[in-house]
């Protein structure tokens, strides 16, 4: 199965023309959070089974985009002397050393240091995507497990021997601390690279150029918390790929930015219940959200400016021109078009 990795996606755009220390600081820096704080492979001095196989993830998915059939040797051996003759030790390496000896090896030109430092950062990236699907998993069990806890704690019969304190309440703590542990992570990584003077960012399993420091503060970053749940995915996808094509030159970024807005407001007429079955098109979506069923949701001047949104942005790009003009915006339209994608669907959600 093919894997989206951070080398192929920026395979066009050099970010590196060289390896310095402050690189090799943030690569080991990035493997210990993955080998301390991720997935620890070791747990009372013997390997901790469970994060075995996420390590063995990480490691096959990335040896197969780069090509390779190991990202280090997996097995070792030299030659000692023993007794006066010469004695051959041989074994196997942990796969968290094999993948310490890739991440952290030191650069030697054999490859540009652009695709040097891609290939590693890349490592980085899938193993915060494993985690991030990890919790993902876990946290599409919570409600079902959290009604099963609530129905435990009303039906424990007094007297006798019970462990003291709410099965629920445990639940929702272990939720908690798991969640905000994993965001902790996200953050440091995130600082961590802006440490290095990389213009970076780390979001919902990916990582990604972000030029511009303020929006990624007052914006980007918000915008991705909000739509880290599983019913915003396509909202996530489709903002993923806009941001992407911008980067690396493709066509028609700004599509998919307000295709993320689209499913945004569709999303949220389903959630208020106003979604009839007759709608056509992302306007009638709004007007969903601007009659007095909603309450209202939008007030009519927001309704015109989202409906101007899709007329001139997406709609020029839906559409094949014929023998008209190719469509085009400039790269400030553009990232005009994908802030305010971005912006409108920050608030949106937070209304719901």
């Amino acid at each position: 199965m093919l894997t989206d990795i951070f080398s192929d996606r920026y395979l066009q755009i050099e970010l590196w023309k060289s390896v310095s220390e402050l690189d090799r600081r943030f690569l080991v820096q990035g493997f210990r959070m993955v080998s301390e704080s991720l997935f620890p492979y070791w747990q009372d001095g013997k390997a901790y089974e469970p994060n075995k196989t996420h390590w063995k993830n990480i490691h096959d998915k990335l040896s197969m985009e780069l090509g390779l059939s190991e990202l280090s040797p997996k097995a070792y051996a030299y030659q000692t002397t023993l007794m006066g003759k010469p004695h051959m030790n041989s074994g196997t390496w942990t796969l968290d050393h094999v993948c310490k000896n890739f991440v952290c090896a030191e650069y030697n030109s054999s490859a540009s240091a652009d695709r040097f430092m891609k290939d590693r950062i890349s490592f980085i990236e899938l193993a915060f995507r494993e985690k991030h699907e990890q919790i993902h998993q876990t946290n599409s069990t919570y409600e079902k497990r959290l009604l099963e806890a609530q129905i435990h704690d009303k039906l424990k019969k007094p007297g006798g021997m019970r462990i003291p304190g709410s099965r629920a309440d445990a639940i929702r703590s272990m939720h908690d601390s798991l969640n905000e542990a994993f965001k902790s992570q996200a953050d440091e990584l995130n600082e961590r690279m802006r440490r290095a003077g990389y213009s970076l960012n780390y979001h919902n399993g990916f990582i990604q150029i972000s030029d511009d420091s303020l929006i990624e503060e007052q914006i980007e970053s918000e915008f991705w918390h909000l739509t880290s749940g599983s019913q915003w995915e396509n909202v996530d996808i489709d903002m993923k790929e806009a941001l992407d094509l911008r980067d690396s030159g493709g066509r028609d970024p700004a599509f998919y930015a307000a295709r993320a807005l689209e499913s945004t407001i569709k999303i949220i007429s389903d959630l208020k219940g106003l979604t009839h079955g007759g709608e056509r098109g992302a306007h009638s979506y709004i007007d969903n959200l601007t009659g007095k069923r909603s309450g209202p949701f939008l007030s009519p001047w927001e309704s015109k400016a989202l409906k101007a949104y899709f007329t001139d942005v997406r709609n020029p790009f839906g559409h094949g021109p014929g023998s008209a003009e190719m469509p085009s915006l400039s790269s400030q339209q553009t990232d005009w078009a994908i802030e305010n994608a971005m912006s409108w669907t920050k608030t949106l959600i937070k209304r719901n």
